[in-house]
Protein backbone atom coordinates (compact mmCIF):
# COMPACT_ATOMS: atom_id res chain seq x y z
CA UNK A 1 0.00 0.00 0.00
CA UNK A 2 1.25 3.65 -1.13
CA UNK A 3 0.98 6.28 1.73
CA UNK A 4 0.57 9.87 0.80
CA UNK A 5 0.13 12.83 2.53
CA UNK A 6 -2.53 15.42 1.72
CA UNK A 7 -3.27 18.94 2.61
CA UNK A 8 -6.80 20.25 2.19
CA UNK A 9 -7.26 20.76 -1.79
CA UNK A 10 -4.59 19.04 -2.57
CA UNK A 11 -4.78 15.93 -4.18
CA UNK A 12 -3.19 12.45 -6.04
CA UNK A 13 -3.65 11.44 -9.67
CA UNK A 14 -4.30 7.97 -10.60
CA UNK A 15 -3.52 6.90 -14.22
CA UNK A 16 -4.53 9.86 -16.27
CA UNK A 17 -7.83 9.76 -15.77
CA UNK A 18 -8.95 9.57 -11.99
CA UNK A 19 -7.88 12.23 -9.30
CA UNK A 20 -8.53 12.34 -5.49
CA UNK A 21 -9.36 15.48 -3.81
CA UNK A 22 -9.08 15.87 -0.42
CA UNK A 23 -11.94 17.84 -0.06
CA UNK A 24 -12.35 18.45 4.11
CA UNK A 25 -10.93 17.07 7.24
CA UNK A 26 -12.38 16.61 10.62
CA UNK A 27 -11.82 14.83 13.91
CA UNK A 28 -12.52 11.13 12.60
CA UNK A 29 -13.15 11.54 9.09
CA UNK A 30 -11.81 12.69 5.48
CA UNK A 31 -14.15 13.92 3.05
CA UNK A 32 -13.00 13.12 -0.25
CA UNK A 33 -13.48 14.07 -4.18
CA UNK A 34 -13.25 11.38 -7.32
CA UNK A 35 -13.06 12.39 -10.53
CA UNK A 36 -13.26 9.75 -12.93
CA UNK A 37 -13.77 8.79 -16.57
CA UNK A 38 -17.58 7.78 -16.78
CA UNK A 39 -16.63 4.21 -17.58
CA UNK A 40 -14.86 3.84 -14.62
CA UNK A 41 -16.87 2.83 -11.54
CA UNK A 42 -16.23 4.24 -8.31
CA UNK A 43 -17.74 3.03 -4.73
CA UNK A 44 -17.19 2.99 -1.25
CA UNK A 45 -15.50 0.02 -0.11
CA UNK A 46 -19.03 -1.58 1.52
CA UNK A 47 -20.78 -0.80 -1.36
CA UNK A 48 -18.67 -2.49 -3.62
CA UNK A 49 -18.34 -5.50 -0.78
CA UNK A 50 -21.68 -5.81 -1.73
CA UNK A 51 -21.83 -6.05 -5.17
CA UNK A 52 -18.99 -8.40 -5.46
CA UNK A 53 -20.82 -10.52 -3.01
CA UNK A 54 -24.01 -10.60 -5.10
CA UNK A 55 -22.26 -11.09 -8.45
CA UNK A 56 -20.62 -13.98 -6.82
CA UNK A 57 -23.56 -15.87 -5.73
CA UNK A 58 -25.07 -14.95 -8.89
CA UNK A 59 -22.31 -16.65 -10.83
CA UNK A 60 -22.50 -19.56 -8.12
CA UNK A 61 -26.42 -19.98 -8.71
CA UNK A 62 -25.72 -20.29 -12.78
CA UNK A 63 -24.41 -23.48 -12.28
CA UNK A 64 -27.43 -24.80 -10.39
CA UNK A 65 -29.27 -24.11 -13.46
CA UNK A 66 -27.68 -26.98 -15.75
CA UNK A 67 -29.63 -29.66 -14.45
CA UNK A 68 -32.97 -27.44 -14.53
CA UNK A 69 -32.30 -26.59 -17.92
CA UNK A 70 -31.78 -30.36 -19.12
CA UNK A 71 -35.20 -31.34 -17.43
CA UNK A 72 -36.97 -28.48 -19.50
CA UNK A 73 -35.30 -29.58 -22.73
CA UNK A 74 -36.17 -33.31 -22.12
CA UNK A 75 -39.55 -32.55 -21.21
CA UNK A 76 -40.29 -29.87 -24.14
CA UNK A 77 -39.05 -33.28 -26.37
CA UNK A 78 -41.72 -35.48 -25.19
Amino acid sequence: MLVITRKREEAIVIGDGIEIRVLRTGRDEVRLGVTAPPDVAVHRREVYDVIRHANESAARGGRRLGPIIRRLRDAHRR
